[in-house]
């Protein structure tokens, strides 16, 4: 069946492919094009989509594509660094005015199409340094953001020309944290552009069966199958695609697993009746051999990955089977946080888009089934291949497992920065009725589609959760360095924070599955399980006034694609529950409670 079909340009932007799902899911075939595709492949569309950019500035290279979409007889509407491009075309002016990221009000200057259903103040979602400060003859301003008294605070933040048919918005209108961006989206598909509905999950699913069948041919499949929502999918629907008896699963236990995972993971699958082809093997010992006095993060990310393959192919020529196709559960932030586009800034480095397995997919040798999905995605399309809801709810889990959540340390301090910010984090302190410490330790962010390697900062003292989250947007925001706020849920408030010398061991690992237990019992407890889209539990090597302990930070959020997340606010009869079992574990001192959104934080530490 033929749709209408919207383009998306992908400027590498980490919400290129959001864009794409935000539209389809309008009904609405939405397809990716890189900018340097030839005018002719934008042929047939409908409308076209600019998205956002990593570039820190509108002038860079990225401003070199195929400009000749603009004079196609199509609408165009620009998101982020798209508006920028769209009001420098015109006649219009991108300055370095100013960064905004995270929450924002827009106020909408009157009636138009593209804001139809809205109301005068909207909350969207900003992430960007340059700002439009003027506009061509034939744009208008349709709306700018606001400070927190309501008095302009950028303007030209959405421009439009009903003669062009040209749009730009400088927020982004396809992260969830845009309240009201789905509609954005649908007002331009089917107001501006004039499609019309086509398109179904239901279509996707049948589309996929057909090309893995293409794509494996005659030959078998070998799956990594770590037991989380992704993995089990892909499993799921290569098997239905292929049959059960040419799918081999083999599930790794590398050491770095949740208490009691891995027998747990076994049992799935074979209720599943995935079970006759399952393999298990056991390399712990491996695994943590070849991290033994690692420290940096992307190394570790690194080795993971790379002993993955390790223990597959040895698992592979012992079974026979090394010939098999090697299926991954690999799905869109994957590839995005790893610079898996052209122009995608590396965020991290996910373990399955290490080297070795960039050359296996250019070999033809891997397959991905859901590697242009969201979560929410997949797990529609898990519903549709009927596994139970349960299995579906399951937190993501990440593929490097407990070893991004386990931070190392050298055991000296990094300061570098943090003395000059002092002044600025006391002013914010006393605005809030906090004491805000930064850490001589770091991790990692994403600040304008940038990685950001930066300092966390711990809040102490009482404050509502709405002034919490408020200092935390105010510290990341205008605190060069910055990247995340933590609230001090011990006792009393530290005055020195001193990293100590840690690596990744098996004790360590002990103790922060003991920890991470008690927070998902926790959860699950207090019926906030399914609430809490994920939690991940990090132990930090850093002992709060010379106290002896490490420090645990607690990461509850909400998202939807993983692209956007907010904090939650847990209730106070969980943390003292908290504050009781994790604090009450020997080699812990410190428990804290991550505020950070992201962006600018990712939702794992490393």
């Amino acid at each position: 069946m033929d749709h209408d079909r919207i383009a998306v340009i992908d400027f590498g932007g980490q919400y290129a492919h959001l864009i794409a799902t935000k539209v389809r899911r309008q009904g609405v075939f939405a397809e990716i094009r890189q900018p340097e595709d030839p005018i002719e492949a934008f042929a047939d569309y409908r409308g076209i989509i600019i998205s956002g950019s990593p570039s820190l500035s509108a002038y860079g290279e990225d401003s070199r594509y195929t400009k000749a979409i603009y004079d196609l007889d199509v609408p165009i509407v620009g998101f982020c660094f798209g508006h920028q491009e769209i009001a420098k075309h015109y006649g219009g002016k991108v300055k370095h005015a100013g960064r905004e990221w995270g929450r924002a009000d827009l106020r909408i200057q009157g009636e138009h199409p593209l804001f139809a259903g809205l109301g005068p103040v909207e909350q969207v979602w900003m992430s960007h340094y340059d700002s439009v400060v003027d506009v061509g003859p034939e744009f208008q301003e349709l709306g700018y953001s606001t400070t927190a008294d309501g008095s302009p605070q950028h303007r030209y933040a959405a421009i439009g020309s009903d003669s062009l048919k040209r749009y730009g918005v400088q927020f982004h209108p396809e992260v969830d944290d845009t309240v009201n961006g789905d509609q954005i989206i649908a007002n331009f598909v089917f107001r501006i552009c004039g499609c019309t509905a086509s398109w179904s999950m239901e279509g996707y699913l049948e589309e996929q069966l057909a090309s893995i069948r293409a794509q494996v041919g005659d030959r078998s499949v070998f799956l990594l199958a770590s037991g989380g929502v992704d993995s089990t999918v892909a499993a799921v629907l290569i098997g239905r695609a292929v049959g059960s008896e040419r799918l081999h699963l083999l599930h790794i236990d590398n050491g770095l697993m949740r208490k009691d995972e891995s027998a747990q993971v076994v049992a799935l699958f074979g209720d599943l009746g995935l079970g006759d082809n399952l393999h298990f093997a056991d390399a712990s010992a491996e695994f943590l051999g070849a991290l033994e006095g690692v420290v940096d993060p992307e190394r570790k990310r690194r080795i993971i990955g790379d002993t993955f393959i390790d223990v597959f192919q040895a698992e592979a020529a012992r079974l026979g089977i090394e010939n098999h196709l090697l299926a991954q559960g690999t799905i869109y932030p994957d590839t995005i946080e790893t610079g898996g586009t052209v122009r995608a800034d590396t965020i991290k480095t996910h373990h399955n888009r290490v080297p070795i397995i960039e050359e296996m997919i250019a070999q033809g040798k891997v397959i991905e089934p859901l590697v242009d999905l969201y979560k929410v995605e997949v797990r529609e399309l898990g519903e549709r291949l009927g596994i139970p809801p349960e299995v579906l709810a399951r937190h993501p889990f990440p593929g490097p497992g407990l070893g991004v959540r386990l931070l190392g340390n050298d055991g000296q301090p990094d300061r570098e920065g943090l003395d000059a910010i002092g002044p600025a984090l006391e002013a914010v302190g006393e605005r809030f009725g906090l004491h805000a410490m930064p850490l001589p330790i770091r991790s990692v962010g994403v600040k304008a589609d940038l990685r950001a390697y930066e300092h966390p900062v711990l809040l102490s003292g009482s404050a509502s959760w709405q002034d919490l989250v408020e200092a935390t947007s105010v510290i990341t925001g205008d605190v060069p360095g910055i990247n995340r706020c933590i609230w001090n849920l011990g006792r009393g408030v530290p005055e020195v924070a001193i990293p100590m010398a840690a690596t990744v061991t098996r004790e360590r690992l002990d103790l922060l599955r003991e920890a991470d237990h008690l927070v998902m019992e926790a959860l699950r407890r207090h019926d906030l399980y399914d609430d809490v889209w994920q939690c991940p539990t990090v132990l930090v090597p850093l002992d709060l006034d010379g106290t002896g302990g490490e420090l645990v930070v607690v990461r509850p959020i909400r998202s939807q694609r993983a692209m956007t997340a907010t904090s939650v606010d847990l209730p106070v009869k969980m943390l003292d529950e908290l504050r009781e079992g994790v604090l009450g574990l020997e080699g812990i001192s410190g428990l804290a409670l991550d505020l950070t959104s992201k962006p600018p934080g990712t939702i794992e530490w490393e």
